[in-house]
C-alpha cells in the first residue's frame, strides 16, 4: 500500500483509494461592530482545516489552529428567564452553549437563537448607543431551564471593519 504524505490509518486508506477527504467547514456566528458603532450578527465559517495529529500516536484529525491567545476561560450558568440587557462583550470572546437555549440580538435587529455546540464570537466592543438606548447586544435565556455557557476570552483588540476574522 502506498502512503500519502503524513496520513495514517483510515485516512491513508481513503487517500490511496483516490478519494482524498475534503476539509470540513465549521459554522459560527460573529457579533461584530461596524465603523459607525452598530452591532451586527453574521454567519461565518472556519475553513482552514488541515489533517494532523494533536499528539502522537493519535490518528490524524481535522485541525483549525487559531492563533489568538486566550486570556481567560469562564463557565456561566444563567437561570431560566435570565436577561442580560443591552451591553457590549467585555472582551473578544468565543461563547459556546453547553446546555439550554440562548439568544443574542444585535443593534441592527438581527437575532439568533443558539443551542448546545453552536458557537458565537462576541466582538461588539466600540458600539455606540443608538436612539433607542441600545448599545452592543441583548442576550437572554428565553427557556425554562438553565443555560450553561463556556466562554473563552481572547487577548487583543476587537476588529471593527467587518465580520468573520477567524475564517
Amino acid at each position: 500500500m502506498r502512503r500519502v504524505g503524513r496520513l495514517a490509518g483510515p485516512l491513508a486508506l481513503l487517500a490511496t483509494a483516490g478519494a482524498a477527504p475534503a476539509p470540513p467547514t465549521l459554522g459560527y456566528w460573529d457579533n461584530w461592530t461596524d465603523a459607525a458603532g452598530v452591532s451586527h450578527l453574521t454567519r461565518c465559517a472556519l475553513h482552514r482545516f488541515a489533517l494532523g495529529s494533536v499528539s502522537a500516536p493519535a490518528t490524524p484529525e481535522w485541525l483549525d489552529k487559531q492563533t489568538a491567545a486566550a486570556h481567560a476561560v469562564q463557565f456561566h450558568v444563567q437561570p431560566p428567564g435570565w436577561n442580560g440587557g443591552w451591553h457590549e462583550n467585555p472582551a473578544v470572546q468565543w461563547i459556546v452553549p453547553l446546555s439550554g437555549t440562548w439568544f443574542v440580538q444585535a443593534m441592527d435587529g438581527s437575532r439568533i437563537t443558539v443551542g448546545p455546540g453552536e458557537a458565537v464570537v462576541g466582538e461588539d466592543q466600540g458600539a455606540r448607543t443608538d436612539a433607542q438606548g441600545h448599545r452592543g447586544h441583548l442576550s437572554r435565556n428565553p427557556g425554562t431551564a438553565p443555560v450553561s455557557l463556556m466562554i473563552t476570552q481572547l487577548a487583543g483588540l476587537p476588529q471593527t471593519s467587518g465580520p468573520c476574522r477567524f475564517e
